[in-house]
């Protein structure tokens, strides 16, 4: 497990899931996935190609969801100014 200056995605402090990259390697990430996204967009014309758009979309982000999953901070709820961080 890395240890907590590794991760690329650091924890939300309030909720559950991951905030913005705290490495390059996950600013990269974030980056190639707004790309990605932007390429979908211009290939499946979300007018024309509604089911394929959609489909590219919930891949591209289960697959950043899975690098977040790997490479992030485990995710917990988390009300605010956690107590083991004091």
């Amino acid at each position: 497990m890395p240890r907590s200056n590794e991760y690329w995605f650091a924890a939300k402090r309030y909720g559950w899931g991951w905030g913005l990259p705290t490495r390059w390697q996950g600013w990269v990430t974030l980056a190639v996935y707004v790309l990605l996204l932007c390429l979908a967009v211009a290939f499946f014309e979300p007018h024309r190609r509604p089911f394929t758009f959609a489909a590219t979309v919930v891949l591209l982000t289960l697959v950043l969801l899975a690098v977040c999953w790997l490479k992030g901070e485990p995710p917990r709820w988390r009300w605010g100014k956690d107590r083991d961080r004091q």
